[in-house]
């Protein structure tokens, strides 16, 4: 019998191989240190002026420059070290100002060939390579408020479809609504009116000077449940924009009763990032004000893109973002970025409710967004960031309703196609119940996951090396083989954890330890099947093909059965526990590969073809 693999076979395994070289190559070359600059806005732009200042910043502070580079929406400057990175990063900030954002970044260096095929390193997790890691707190007292303001429009509007006449109902400044009065008989009308709808507040009726007041106060328990839901809903929020991102493994969780942890590993672009995320982006729907409208129920506001152009609203807010179901970026028929929206079914029946009455009126799209800006000053020579919360309220467009508007509209008046698709990431991702404010930012840079790059990658030598001496020791030939197809069998691991994009973590790497082990121990399961056969007086040809076929119903089991575990815990866990089961299933797979395939290939090569006297497989020549 000759073990010989047909071509088509041999062809795959080389295929195979050689993209799997391809693919490992890129994390041969280590990424530099860089800063990021991008605009804080999406429409602000990063020019070479811009770029030119942030040079000659780090020119005047003695930072080396490692290279520049102006790209489409932002500049990336290469450093030479991560001191230089640490220093450069808030000197820069200083100098360009608050309309941009300056984020530390580690800028790959895979040569462009590779890159051309689609060929990138791996990522590394927070622990390793380093990341960003984000302490968020919401804003429960205007999660409380926003509450309060929605639930105060929506008792006006019941009322006055009930034809009860009142005064007053806005918020007050100590949570509390106050409602006003002619008639003992018209309050008492409100009152069976907001008691049979609204439970959550508790009503206390009074009369003073003449007017019959209600007023209403959110119950501790509805406080509760607000601050709650607020919590809840931003936690989910954030998750849907990390997925928008495509940010790999991310931590999104809860710390206490108000903060919420954000972890980002690997990312590429942190400036991005903290831009989402930290954008407290909604739109309010509101009527124009009538000119007979008291001023105390208006509000004036100036349009986002022409400040010196401002329109006076009513106070009462038709819909919100939240109300939003989908939102996609698109163009008029001028060609000019739009948004086009679907609300919910809430939404699309309190848009339809204020229109239909309304047709003809001007209805408003009220930008709102919270966020926190880095304050930049020099102080006895060092550069201090402070940190300073800003909320922006602006107006994006101002148009006439022609007929009664339902779930689906468009918002147009926009600045640029960046700024619409932004937006419309925004909702779609959904609106924040809350805003939320940085209460702590931290990029992780490379020197502090070193050590646990150092000590993994020691481990993984040290088994590795240990496994090749006692294969070599053991079984000789043989040995040195599947030596070969061990090393293949890392190539190919690193390959496909770059091919999909996998975030490699300390935990990924005790899976590559085991990935090595059980790689082994396929290999010693075949190679004593064969000596069993040789010492039966089994020819070597036929040893070798009964080695291989019999032992690979005990292999394929155990590499299953490992595989099964390791998808559980993939499912199951979360964070590091992925990371370690996302290693192992891949780890499994290339091992079956090339313990099965491309050992044996290496053995058809070697022995098949040819009539064989003797075996090296351990300890001394086998005779057939």
């Amino acid at each position: 019998m000759l073990n010989k693999y047909p071509l088509w076979k041999n062809l795959v395994i080389v295929f195979a191989l050689v993209i799997g070289f391809i693919y490992a190559l890129p994390n041969f070359f280590p990424d530099d240190y860089a800063i990021q600059i991008t605009g804080a806005r999406g429409s602000t732009e990063v020019d070479q002026r811009v770029l030119d200042r942030a040079l000659g910043e780090l020119e005047s502070r003695g930072i080396e420059v490692k290279s520049s580079l102006l790209e489409e929406r932002d500049a990336l400057i290469r450093l030479t070290s991560s001191d230089d990175q640490l220093r450069a990063r808030p000197a820069v900030q200083a100098a360009l100002g608050r309309e941009y954002l300056v984020a530390l970044n580690m800028a790959p260096s895979t040569p462009g060939w590779l890159q051309s095929l689609g060929a990138g390193p791996m990522k590394l997790g927070l622990d390793l390579r380093g990341g960003v890691h984000f302490l968020l707190e919401v804003d429960m007292e205007t999660a409380v408020n926003q509450r309060l303001e929605a639930l105060s429009g929506q008792i006006k509007r019941d009322m006055r479809e009930e034809r009860i006449r009142y005064r007053g109902g806005d918020v007050g400044e100590n949570r509390n609504i106050i409602l006003s009065f002619r008639d003992s008989e018209t309050r008492a009308e409100a009152f069976t009116l907001i008691r049979d709808n609204y439970n959550e507040f508790l009503l206390d009726e009074s009369t003073e000077g003449g007017e019959f007041l209600i007023s209403l106060a959110l119950s501790e328990a509805e406080v509760r449940n607000i601050q709650e839901y607020a919590l809840e809903q931003n936690l989910t929020t954030i998750r849907n924009r990390v997925n928008e991102l495509g940010v790999a493994e991310p931590l999104v969780q809860r710390q206490g009763a108000s903060r919420i942890i954000v972890e980002l590993p690997g990312v590429q672009d942190t400036a991005q990032a903290k831009r989402v995320l930290g954008a407290t982006a909604n739109l309010e729907f509101r009527m124009e004000a009538r000119q007979d409208t008291a001023s105390a129920e208006t509000e004036q506001f100036s349009f986002r893109d022409e400040p010196n152009r401002s329109a006076r609203l009513e106070r009462d807010v038709i819909a919100t973002g939240n109300n939003v179901a989908n939102a996609q970026q698109a163009f008029d028929e001028n060609g000019q970025p739009q948004v086009n929206i679907t609300m919910d079914s809430v939404g699309g029946d309190l848009m339809n409710r204020a229109t239909r009455n309304n047709i003809g009126r001007r209805m408003a799209v009220l930008f709102i967004e919270y966020r926190t800006e880095t304050e930049t000053r020099e102080v006895d020579g060092e550069i201090v960031e402070t940190e300073k919360r800003v909320v922006e309220k602006g107006l994006i467009s101002l148009a006439t309703v022609q007929s009664a508007l339902g779930s689906s509209f468009r918002i147009t008046g926009l600045d640029s196609i960046p700024e619409a698709a932004e937006l419309a990431l925004l909702l779609r991702a959904g609106a924040l119940a809350a805003p939320m404010y940085f209460v702590q930012e931290r990029t992780i840079g490379p020197s502090l996951g070193q050590k646990n790059i150092d000590a993994g990658l020691m481990s993984v030598m040290i088994g590795f090396a240990l496994v090749l001496i006692y294969m070599a020791l053991f079984y000789r030939g043989f040995g040195m083989m599947a030596n070969v197809a061990l090393t293949l069998n890392l190539m190919l691991l690193v390959a496909c954890m770059s091919i999909l994009s996998a975030t490699l973590t300390l935990p990924g790497i005790a899976g590559i330890v085991l990935t090595v082990g059980m790689a082994v121990d396929a290999n010693v399961l075949i190679f004593e099947r064969i000596k069993e056969e040789l010492k039966s007086g089994v020819p070597p040809q036929s040893a070798i093909n009964s080695g291989y076929s019999r032992a690979f119903v005990s292999i394929f089991d155990a590499n299953i059965t490992t595989l099964l575990v390791a998808v559980i815990l993939f499912a199951m866990g979360s964070g590091p526990v992925k990371g370690f089961a996302v290693t192992l299933c891949i780890g499994i797979l290339t091992s079956m590969f090339t313990g099965l395939m491309v050992g044996r290939s290496m053995v058809n090569l070697v022995y098949g073809g040819r009539r064989v006297e003797k075996l090296s497989i351990g300890g001394k020549l086998a005779n057939g």
